[in-house]
């Protein structure tokens, strides 16, 4: 029996409050459900909607070529106060007059909000078609440069991008690596970025979307234009809206970007103090053009050693196939989940392990095959491992990898800032970071990322860098001796857990050592544990309770983070990241303990992020100091990986020790392996 909050009479039905149900659907981009109740012109309720923010139209129409309705009334997710988002108030710059007012009104302004329209979203394909500036709450202003219907405005690149390389002069706007990208293929700068809305409301919550839509919608309660309402007319094609139109359209991205930099800038706190606010003036926005200068810079393939590649595992991918049908008695696609399970479990007899994820079946995934290999003498499940293993190798990167070499035969990859709930950045078209280091097709492939001539590759990666920040967090104890005594920290908690000498520790009892090591960072339970090891689950749970016994000192840790996010409501990095935790509180055990599980290595795997990226600038930096010539290109997990003249790789590796041990004074030193060679894989 529980204590209700409420009484029968508050239950009663009421009439539905139309305004603030239809501000809180548009909160969450609920349109079809504003569709479906008749609420789409809903004006916004006068007192707001508890904090969710909410958005009327007056149903008047701007002027002409607006894009849309004029006069929204915004009103925002929290206590900052309502704006009047008025595209009658947008103006479109084409005169050497206003352009002349424009340039004095930003230089005496000394900071903006900046976006741009372009005629691709791949940076390195793009040209600019206009530009927009706001810099007061009130108006915004749009400069077309090449569309082609309607005026565009003469000399307007001439006077408005040495403001934009202008460093004195501050910009903030909406994902602003994509503009410096653009603006630095043609030979442009873009200096001074001192705001990003995506970046401030992702560190102030990593779990939801951080679209300028959706900030739009969560933080003023104002639906944006679409640009497929504005552009799909005209083939997707920016260029060929008419200035009027792309008018409202793209002075409303720089308005909105300069209304909600205020708002979350206030909402992250003061920089000064440890916190969001401190995460985003010395990490996330100092990042911006370290990765936009990566992406650009890209990285060198032989084209040719991946096709050979390739060649030889599709041939080993036939054998297999062969192999597979031959065992099983039988053609079938391998591919087919469906033929598959039925193969293993009607007509070979193995026990299912589990449903598949919509329960219309029984799991064939790689845990499912793992475990049927495991348990008897069938080689059919291992076969299929190997096989799906070949295959995605093939498919995902030595097929997919040529395809993605630019014009200049270098592969650029784009970074993400704001999608990894941890802080770590991530990578995509073509991902980099989950290339297979320890397998041998795995090593093929990175051998294939190669140096130019005359150049060398330098791959610095911190060893063991989230156990250091965990022997951090505790403090003192055996964790923190081990690490000061530069022992190895698998052998000695081995030894610890076994009860032997250090140099008796076996590879089998170093090997679990190491999965017990990083598996409490990310809360493995004795069920993986003995899955991972192949051992019995009360083996499994008796390892952990030694490890913990001769570790207390992380168990004492564990319990003091979780403690720490029930009272606070968030994780803490060591340099103030946050992660909101939702859950702790539940009565549901999964999802408890799921939150009990982000508590914990939240602080580890974030701090562990911060100091990649902190190292990211500081190489960067110098580098452009001290070594121009070489080139910071990629950052995978806990690894920098720099191409340098050959000359000065002596020089550039202490420079990049010196940075990456330097970064942050822990309880424990951090340590940084270095290699060097033609090839990534010589280098690793």
């Amino acid at each position: 029996i529980w204590d209700l909050d409420h009484d029968l009479e508050s239950l009663v039905l009421r009439p539905m409050n139309r305004p603030a149900l239809a501000a809180r659907l548009r909160r969450y981009n609920f349109r079809s459900l504003l569709r479906e109740l008749g609420l789409e012109d809903e004006p916004a309720p006068e007192t707001g909607d508890g904090g969710a923010g909410a958005v009327g139209r007056d149903g008047g129409e701007g002027p002409a070529g607006s894009g849309g309705p004029g006069g929204e009334t915004a009103a925002s997710d929290g206590d900052a106060p309502a704006v009047r988002i008025d595209r009658s108030a947008y103006r479109t710059i084409t005169s050497p007059a206003d352009l002349d007012w424009l340039v004095g009104e930003l230089q005496a302004a000394g900071r903006f909000a900046y976006d741009s329209e372009t005629t691709s979203l791949d940076p390195l394909q793009a040209t600019v078609v206009g530009m927009s500036f706001c810099w007061r709450d009130d108006m915004a202003v749009y400069v077309p440069i090449a569309h082609t219907a309607g005026d565009n405005c003469p000399g307007a690149l001439d006077r408005l991008l040495p403001l934009l390389a202008d460093p004195a002069l501050k910009k903030t706007g909406q994902n602003l690596k994509y503009d410096l990208e653009v603006l630095s293929v043609a030979g442009h700068g873009l200096a001074g970025i001192d705001g990003d809305c995506m970046l401030a409301d992702y560190l102030l919550d990593v779990d939801r979307k951080h679209g300028l839509d959706e900030l739009a919608l969560r933080h003023l309660g104002h639906e944006m234009l679409h640009y497929k309402d504005v552009a799909g007319p005209h083939g997707h094609r920016f260029e060929a809206v008419p200035v009027d139109e792309a008018t409202a359209y793209a002075a409303e991205d720089a308005h909105v970007a300069w209304l909600l930099d205020r708002i979350l800038t206030e909402r992250l706190g003061d920089p000064g103090q440890r916190g969001p606010a401190a995460v985003y003036r010395d990490i996330e926005l100092p990042l911006v053009p370290v990765l936009a200068a990566m992406e650009l810079a890209g990285i060198g393939v032989d084209v040719a050693a991946l096709e050979r590649l390739s060649e030889e595992l599709g041939q080993r991918i036939d054998r297999l196939v062969a192999q597979v049908q031959e065992v099983a008695g039988q053609e079938f696609n391998l591919n087919s989940t469906q033929q598959l399970a039925r193969i293993l479990f009607e007509e070979r007899g193995h026990k299912p392990v589990k449903k598949t994820a919509k329960r219309t079946g029984f799991s064939t995934d790689s845990a499912t095959l793992e475990a049927l290999a495991r348990s008897g003498d069938d080689p059919l499940p291992r076969l299929i491992l190997d096989y799906r293993e070949l295959a995605k190798l093939k498919s995902t990167y030595v097929d997919a990898l040529p395809r993605a070499v630019g014009p200049d035969g270098r592969i650029h990859t784009s970074f993400h800032q704001a999608v990894a709930a941890t802080g770590r950045l991530s990578s995509n078209d073509p991902n980099l970071q989950n290339i297979p280091v320890r397998t041998e097709e795995g090593r093929r492939i990175r051998r294939a990322f190669v140096a130019r001539p005359g150049y060398r590759f330098l791959s610095a990666d911190y060893s063991q860098v989230e156990l250091r920040v965990l022997a951090h967090f505790c403090g003192e104890g055996a964790l923190v001796d081990a690490f000061r005594q530069g022992q190895d920290i698998h052998r000695r908690t081995a030894s610890e857990i076994f009860g032997v000498d250090m140099e008796a520790v076996t590879p089998e009892q170093r090997r679990a050592a190491k999965a017990i090591n990083f598996g409490i960072i990310y809360g493995m339970s004795a069920f993986r544990l003995a899955r991972e090891l192949e051992i019995g689950r009360g083996e499994a749970k008796a390892y952990m309770d030694g490890y913990f016994a001769r570790y207390p000192e992380v168990r004492r840790y564990m319990e003091r983070a979780v403690q720490e996010g029930s009272t606070r409501g968030y994780a803490e990095t060591l340099f103030g990241r946050r992660r909101p935790l939702r859950g702790l509180d539940s009565r549901n055990f999964n999802v408890r303990s799921g939150a009990e599980r982000i508590a914990i290595n939240t602080p580890v795997q974030g701090t562990a992020a911060d100091l990649i990226k902190l190292a990211m600038i500081r190489v960067a930096d110098r580098l452009g100091r001290e070594h121009p010539d070489a080139t910071l290109l990629l950052q995978v997990h806990d690894e920098l990986l720099v191409e340098a003249p050959e000359a000065d790789t002596e020089a550039v590796g202490r420079l990049l020790v010196e940075e990456m041990q330097g970064v942050a004074e822990l309880a424990v030193p951090l340590v940084v392996d270095l290699g060097v060679g033609t090839n990534w894989d010589e280098a690793h």
